[in-house]
């Protein structure tokens, strides 16, 4: 129940929930084979949670997206609806990301049970955003330009935030957070930087869950149906509230603490890994 709690929380909030995943356990001791089928069962089902509760929190956007994505495809041409753009952003930044999950996956998934590399990652995440906050400025400090609305962004520009988004693939790495700077980076304010990133989220994090329902029914998956259900509607639960508070802090503040925080915590726990303090 932990972990659902932290799932919902670290899957939306800038800060990794791969890496969270792997990480607290191994500090805690916790009797976890991180790397089994039942363990990566569950976080299926808590991966789930999260995206029926960001599908519930933008309910009234998808509505309107998605209407306007099948207008257009009966239509058979491109209007200038807001909401038509937004959609076609959002499958122009899905296909990256789904690309990346097909062919890295299996080669990434080795990292999962092992939190040095976690760690590493986690701190890399704290510069990525780092690096962001301080190119944003300086490129808006050089050529004095105005922040875009999400439907202003280009195609190009939004299939870079699709990308961005991939390297959540690597524990430790926050897809919120690099899909957040990929956002900033294409002039895109924090408030629509974040609102596009939970949204773009929201197909990616569904249809991997789907994928890998399968897993549950494994064999060596030995899921139990009521520790799942409720730890799924944990998640769901955190994750609506965190996605509440985030769309709101985004509208007046950046996201430094969040890097402050991951270069703490992945940089302590490196260290105590790579001293073999804690093993």
């Amino acid at each position: 129940m932990l972990l659902a709690v932290l799932q919902g929380v670290s899957e939306l909030f800038p800060i990794s929930s791969l890496g969270h995943t792997i990480l607290i356990p191994a500090l805690l001791h916790w009797p976890v084979d991180r790397s089994s089928e039942a363990f990566l069962a569950f976080v299926v089902v808590l991966h789930l949670g999260t995206a029926i509760a960001l599908l519930v929190f933008y309910r009234r956007e998808w509505v309107l997206i998605v209407g306007a994505l099948v207008r257009s495809v009966i239509r058979g041409r491109l209007s200038d609806d807001k909401d038509e753009k937004i959609g076609w952003l959002l499958v122009v930044g899905t296909v990256p990301v789904g690309l990346l999950g097909v062919f890295l996956q299996s080669s990434v998934r080795s990292l999962f049970g092992s939190p040095g590399p976690a760690a590493a990652f986690l701190t890399l995440n704290a510069f990525v955003m780092f690096f962001g906050e301080w190119l944003r400025k300086r490129q808006f400090a050089a050529h004095d330009r105005p922040s875009k609305p999400i439907e202003a962004i280009s195609y190009a520009d939004g299939a870079k935030v699709g990308i961005a988004q991939g390297l959540a693939l690597l524990p430790g790495i926050s897809r919120s957070g690099s899909s957040i700077v990929a956002g900033l980076l294409v002039d895109l304010d924090h408030e629509a930087a974040a609102n596009y990133s939970f949204l773009l989220a929201t197909p990616v994090i569904l249809a991997a869950s789907v994928l890998e329902i399968p897993k549950l029914f494994e064999p060596d998956a030995h899921v139990v149906a009521i520790e799942a259900i409720v730890g799924g509607i944990l998640s769901g639960v955190t994750a609506y509230a965190s996605v509440a508070f985030l769309t709101r802090y985004f509208q007046h503040n950046d996201l430094r603490p969040f890097g402050w925080y991951c270069l703490i915590v992945g940089a302590t726990s490196f260290i105590l890994f790579a001293t073999k303090v804690i093993t």
